[in-house]
């Protein structure tokens, strides 16, 4: 199907990643609504939360290299390497920096005597990592878009 194609970027493959990046992006306001009982904007911009939309993208590019080029392809080689380091960054690096971002909040909460709310304007941001499930459900959905994308507009 030439339109996909001509739709957004002008690359099958490139459009089938950023169409997983936004269903990702989607699916955590409506994991944020379904569990908070909130409907929070910040969130379908924002890194962390289910699914990893960091996961779904790389992932996506990987599986539409796959159904157009095969397994064989170096371009699969290449977005294979590429998607397991960022999921490996997702779930290791990145959420230990959250976790560290859980402990400083708690510091500058019952840190009384130096007054953290002068040195500190904000708290910082804890959700910037992702748990394992949370890169895999971004995986998962990477897949199924790439593949079936690729299959969808390539018939």
């Amino acid at each position: 199907m030439k339109n996909a194609t001509d739709f957004l970027t002008g690359n099958l493959i490139l459009n089938l990643a950023i169409l997983a990046w936004a269903v990702a992006q989607i699916l955590k306001l409506l994991v944020v609504l379904i569990t908070d009982r909130r409907w929070n904007w910040k969130h379908i911009l924002s890194s962390g939360g289910m699914p990893s939309s960091h996961s779904a993208f790389v992932c996506a590019m990987a599986a539409s290299i796959v159904y157009l080029y095969g397994w064989g392809s170096p371009l699969f080689a290449i977005a294979a390497g590429v998607a397991m380091v960022v999921m490996y960054d997702a779930f290791n690096v990145r959420r230990e920096t959250g976790e560290q971002a859980k402990i400083l909040n708690y510091m500058m909460e019952h840190w009384n005597q130096m007054k953290p709310e002068e040195l500190f304007d904000r708290a910082l941001k804890e959700l910037v990592g992702h748990t394992p499930l949370q890169v895999v459900m971004g995986a998962l959905l990477g897949v199924a878009i790439g593949w079936g994308g690729g299959w969808l507009f390539t018939r």
